[in-house]
């Protein structure tokens, strides 16, 4: 008796929480996340493990640029899911904008777990493109006495180049760009863009002719062409 009373007790339970987990699903697809958000944290009181709400609600944080609580999300997904590339890429990007916040002090205490995580994404995933993205930009932004390094960013850069030339040339691009050495910078984005021809490319080019190089003509014959 005892045993079918609790089935008749968290059966229903349990389909009124796959039921709202759907209504959250539906509110997160549409962007209104400030209603999804209280939803999965509901969900989340019946299931602390519930992969898909964790995962949601990471997401929500982050697009709300709540970068703390976003990294304890992803956190407990990396440790939930340690084999997920993902979750290891979010969560080092949640710290990598935290530290864009604070100071510098406390910036560069966050780097190491910031590039444990970005390394732990590529060896789950060799080809994840943006925990690469990331540990190029790691390298450019630290001071060299702090683990900055220009070799390692070019590194990850012909890795990069070697299942994906358009992010092989655009990350060596940024890398040229970063040291001012525009005309390398120049000759790395055009490759990529004649490779590409996308938004992304464009704009890459056009902003280094436009801003760096200050060659209007230059910005306006390639926008002239792109548009074209």
């Amino acid at each position: 008796m005892k045993k079918w009373l609790i089935f008749f007790l968290i059966v229903p339970m349990y389909s009124w929480a796959q039921s709202n987990f759907e209504k959250g699903e539906k509110l997160f697809r549409a962007k209104k996340y400030d209603e999804a958000k209280p939803i999965f944290e509901f969900v989340l009181k019946t299931n602390p493990s519930d992969i898909k709400s964790l995962e949601y609600l990471g997401e929500i944080e982050a697009h709300q640029k709540s970068w703390v609580k976003g990294a304890e999300y992803f956190k407990k997904l990396k440790e939930l899911k340690p084999t997920v590339a993902d979750y290891f890429f979010k969560y080092g990007g949640c710290l990598a904008m935290h530290a864009v916040e604070v100071n510098k002090i406390k910036a560069f205490s966050m780097v190491g777990d910031m590039k444990e995580a970005f390394e732990k994404a590529i060896e789950l995933n060799p080809k994840h493109v943006q925990a690469r993205w990331a540990l190029i930009e790691i390298y450019l932004q630290l001071p060299g006495i702090l683990g900055g390094s220009e070799s390692k960013a070019i590194a990850y850069s012909n890795e990069l180049a070697q299942f994906s030339p358009v992010d092989g040339y655009l990350s060596r691009g940024r890398i040229e760009e970063y040291f001012k050495r525009y005309d390398l910078a120049e000759k790395n984005y055009k490759k990529a863009h004649e490779i590409g021809n996308s938004k992304v490319t464009f704009q890459k080019l056009y902003n280094l002719y436009l801003n760096k190089l200050k060659d209007t003509k230059k910005a306006q014959d390639l926008k002239r062409k792109f548009e074209a």
